[in-house]
């Protein structure tokens, strides 16, 4: 049996395999997506799927650290959508 890669939530800081999360991903441009594939290229973060770890990582600028760029606002609500939307 394979097994899966742990990645981190930027959220809630837990640990879990990496198809359990969101993706987020920033590429060579500085453009920053949804990764719901998992293999778009680029730099990943992760988060949970739950609104609750968006709205702290929102909070503490945590994705901004991440990525050292300002995220604007309507990712951010891609995000909630995509989160919403489950």
């Amino acid at each position: 049996m394979k097994k899966m890669p742990q990645r981190t939530c930027m959220g809630c800081n837990v640990k879990k395999d990496k198809n359990e999360f969101i993706r987020i991903v920033k590429n060579k441009n500085g453009e920053i997506n949804i990764d719901k594939t998992g293999k778009m290229p680029g730099r990943g973060a992760y988060l949970c799927d739950n609104i609750e770890c968006l709205e702290k990582a929102i909070k503490t600028k945590r994705i901004d650290k991440v990525f050292e760029t300002q995220i604007e606002q309507d990712i951010y609500e891609k995000l909630r959508g995509v989160m919403i939307d489950k």
